[in-house]
């Protein structure tokens, strides 16, 4: 990067500062305002510790995971004016609504887009009965479609998914979508953006979604103008603004690239140049991705133009989109992109996963950046290691949030207890999400095993099951064990009283981290 486009990234870093300093000065300005009335009256006073148990009862009866439920509820009895203004201000899931009811709105348009074949769903019912339950819950209550006739290729290091995207992008002739939680503008996209660009003036239709907070360390908000000069639209997903606003905690963290409706891409990989290894900040970088051609790429179509009108509402014909594409697939296995929205009370991402552990007869092997999971993930991990699977979960060896990484690794001797094996990677950062299960089925996308993936952020997978491409992600899984040591034996024992008190503390908020 010049010095300018330092500069303009310190510029956007710095606008994130003074929006996080001005949100917490107006939650500072609501907390002191109460307590000072709690001060003037001791009826008021009454009414905070009244209403605080009230409400620590009320959450603890809402239909939710009981970690959410936990930090709120201690939070509110200790410091019952912190607490209750705190959660009325960020906690309640009603302060989306109006946001959830624009996505729904977009949704109910593009409804009848996507349909299930009946056909396939009755084949592979009488093939595995487990694993048809599994598609059955994602059309069902994610609305995306299991299909074959489509082929999938694994790309086990991120810098073959960027190739293979920049020659699928050479061979566009209708439209280019790209969504991404971040995009930086140096090495790795500047290719790309000069395909772009030039593909603009071929009259390809170029769109490209970005997230505000994911892009921030990496281009300014000059980003759109510049992209917009050159024929590209580009939008951005949720921007940071100097007000109190509980939906700048949901983030879009979707990795999706479209072409012509015939190709698709996804996986754990942004397009900056730490994730192809140009740049190492954190020792070598590990991540995955896909390649889809064929009729699923339909999904990853609709989930980018649920965003981009979800933005702004500008489309209004949406079959140019998605035209009948004949397609000619050799591939046996089955294909079933989905994606997940924090704004219902559905979470499509953690279920796979534990539907795919449930389902689980020899063995589960699972990488993630982040492993910060509910009690319900934890014990049906536990429970499958208990009943004989082979379960290893893959973690950093290096941390891009030191933080983290120790709520990370307080889960790690919980889990060993249970006879779950855990690995760390040690040449850098493993950012790939994915897992397989029994050589048959696997996922590749952008769920990490942590609370912001699993229930805050808008995010995206595929699952497949029967492909040649579930090989191919096992022999990436063996591949990348080699290079990581085992760090079961080190948490077999519990720590010190003072280590664990620590690690609680911890554990307690990474709900709210």
């Amino acid at each position: 990067m010049d010095t300018e486009q330092k500069t303009e990234v310190k510029n956007s870093i710095g606008r994130v500062v003074f929006i996080g300093i001005s949100i917490l000065l107006q939650v500072l300005w609501i907390v002191l305002m109460v307590i000072k009335l709690n001060e003037y009256s001791t009826y008021i006073s009454l009414f905070s510790s009244i209403l605080a148990l009230l409400l620590a009862l009320d959450i603890y009866g809402k239909n939710m995971n009981a970690a959410m439920k936990m930090p709120w509820i201690m939070l509110i009895l200790v410091f019952p004016v912190l607490g209750v203004c705190l959660y009325f201000l960020i906690g309640r899931s009603d302060i989306t609504k109006r946001m959830r009811q624009h996505f729904e709105q977009i949704d109910g348009e593009l409804e009848g887009r996507l349909c299930q074949n009946g056909d396939i769903f009755n084949k592979l019912e009488n093939e595995n009965i487990g694993i048809a339950n599994q598609a059955y819950y994602i059309w069902k209550y994610g609305k995306f479609p299991i299909y074959q006739n489509t082929d999938i290729e694994f790309y086990p290091e991120a810098i073959d998914g960027l190739k293979a995207q920049i020659e699928a992008i050479k061979q566009a002739e209708e439209f280019i979508f790209l969504e991404y939680h971040a995009i930086e503008d140096a090495q790795s996209f500047g290719e790309m953006k000069e395909l772009l660009t030039e593909k603009v003036k071929q009259g390809v239709e170029v769109r490209i979604i970005y997230d505000d907070v994911g892009s921030v360390g990496f281009i300014n908000t000059d980003f759109i103008k510049r992209m917009e000069a050159e024929g590209i639209q580009c939008r951005v997903f949720n921007p940071v603004i100097p007000f109190l606003n509980i939906f700048m905690n949901n983030r879009d963290h979707r990795k999706i690239t479209v072409v012509d409706g015939k190709v698709g891409f996804t996986g754990g990989y942004n397009l900056a140049d730490e994730y192809f290894n140009l740049v190492n900040p954190y020792g070598r970088w590990k991540d995955t991705g896909v390649k889809i051609i064929g009729d699923g790429v339909r999904s990853l179509t609709v989930m980018f133009l649920e965003m981009w009108n979800a933005i702004r509402k500008t489309d209004t014909d949406y079959e140019k989109y998605l035209p009948f594409i004949p397609y000619q697939s050799e591939e046996q296995g089955y294909i079933q992109p989905y994606a997940d929205c924090p704004l219902d009370q559905e979470h499509v991402g953690e279920n796979v996963y534990l539907n795919i552990i449930k389902n689980a007869k020899h063995y589960i092997y699972f990488t993630t950046p982040y492993l910060i999971i509910t009690d319900e993930m934890n014990r049906e991990l536990g429970l499958a290691a208990k009943r004989g699977v082979d379960v290893r979960v893959i973690t950093p060896g290096i941390p891009d949030k030191k933080a983290i990484y120790k709520v990370t690794r307080s889960y790690y001797a919980g889990l060993v207890r249970r006879g779950v094996r855990i690995y760390e990677y040690t040449p850098g950062f493993c950012h790939a999400k994915q897992c397989v299960c029994d050589d048959e089925a696997a996922t590749v996308g952008t769920i990490n095993l942590d609370y912001r993936s699993l229930y805050y952020h808008f995010e995206n997978g595929v699952f497949l099951y029967g492909c040649n491409a579930v090989g191919e992600i096992k022999k990436d899984f063996d591949h990348t064990l080699s290079e990581c040591k085992e760090v079961t034996k080190e948490y077999e024992k519990q720590g010190s009283f003072f280590h664990r008190f620590k690690q609680n503390i911890l554990r307690l908020f990474a709900p709210l981290l």
